[in-house]
């Protein structure tokens, strides 16, 4: 894939016909790895987390549902919100979810003449953009170098720009610098951090590589998720961080009382200092199962870990990982499928980490799969 073009895809139309020389099917962009589970089997298809919810986030929650008659009143958590990140409160939206926000981005910024965006990633941005008309070009990110992000294979005039940082489903952290440089005048630069709290790196306290405080950055939109550390999936809650004018302008796109008052009471309290220390102590917990699984991993026949992953799952290449999954799937485990994600294909499955006695045995299973 090293030095391939942009694809342009238009928002509506006929799918490619795989029957023709040259031509591919589209990868199902609505497909999610929700769509894996089912009953009887363990979960390595999604990255939510599940351990049982601490008092400090149970408890707010519970007694916002006294306080259902009432609208809900998004001030308290956006102040919250802005103090984490060292932002006024009128650099903060909060969201349905962060795919809200990837809505919203689409729907208020119908004036953009060249959105790209950076794959492999999470398929809703490209989604949301294509629902509302846009065409939409897609920069593919080489597996041969490890999904590295090269800010020279954007196109400089590219007005809106998207990509994950880390990445699904590459678990790939980008360097903020290399971030950073995308950003300009004219463009807005979305940067997806659903999965910036699961990340470490030594001898520093919070996230690296995150842009969330980063304030002088021109057209930059960080957005965040509170979705999958605190498992909140089925709560919906999330938020933009940016220029307080071009949040004013996807607000205007956004319905009246957007996040329920049991999910502002979840953000406000994934603020305080002691969620955020929770938070790094299990970011660190990850980071050992993460090293684990990957070994394991590593240690099987014809399995390659892609680069150097950095969050709550891993992309291996294998080949006859179609068939694979559905093995592992007739064996009690459900993984990820890769091929619905642009820039991947069906020798691809992403999997969550887990612990080591969960890694161990999946493990078991697929090495003994590997050697049927």
């Amino acid at each position: 894939m090293r030095g391939q073009p942009t694809e342009t895809l238009p928002g509506a139309g006929p799918e490619p016909d795989p029957t023709r020389p040259g031509t591919r099917p589209e990868p199902d962009l609505a497909h999610h790895g929700d769509a894996e589970v089912g009953p009887g089997l363990v979960d390595l298809a999604v990255n939510v987390r599940r351990d049982a919810m601490p008092d400090w986030l149970a408890d707010p929650i519970t007694a916002a549902l006294g306080d259902l008659a009432g609208y809900p009143d998004p001030k308290p958590a956006r102040a919250a919100v802005a103090a984490r990140h060292g932002r006024p409160p009128a650099e903060v939206l909060l969201t349905a979810g962060a795919a809200e926000g990837f809505v919203l981005l689409a729907r208020a910024l119908r004036g953009v003449r060249r959105p790209v965006v950076v794959h492999p990633q999470f398929t809703e941005p490209e989604a949301a953009l294509r629902a509302a008309g846009h065409q939409v070009e897609r920069v593919l990110l080489d597996a041969d170098d490890d999904f590295r992000l090269d800010p020279a294979r954007v196109p400089a005039d590219a007005d809106l720009v998207m990509i994950g940082n880390p990445t699904n489903p590459t678990s790939v952290l980008h360097p903020a610098a290399a971030l950073a440089a995308l950003a300009r005048p004219g463009r807005v630069l979305v940067v997806d951090e659903a999965f910036a709290d699961t990340t470490v790196a030594p001898g520093m306290a919070g996230e690296p590589e995150s842009l969330a405080a980063r304030r002088d950055l021109p057209g930059l939109l960080v957005v965040r998720s509170l979705t999958k550390t605190w498992g909140l999936a089925g709560l919906r809650i999330g938020y933009l961080l940016g220029e307080a004018a071009l949040l004013e302008r996807l607000a205007a796109a956004q319905p009246l009382w957007a996040v329920s008052t049991p999910a502002l009471a979840a953000a406000s309290a994934c603020a305080t200092p002691v969620a955020v220390q929770a938070e790094r102590a299990i970011a660190a917990r990850l980071a050992a199962d993460r090293d684990h699984l990957v070994a394991r991993l590593s240690a099987l026949p014809g399995v390659r870990v892609a680069g150097r992953p950095a969050s709550a799952f891993v992309l291996v290449h294998l080949p006859g990982a179609a068939d694979l999954r559905l093995a592992l799937r007739q064996r009690g485990w459900a993984v990820r499928r890769g091929d619905t994600f642009p820039g991947l294909g069906p020798d691809w499955l992403r999997i969550a980490v887990r612990d080591p006695a969960t890694t161990d045995a999946f493990t078991e299973v697929l090495a003994e799969i590997l050697e049927a």
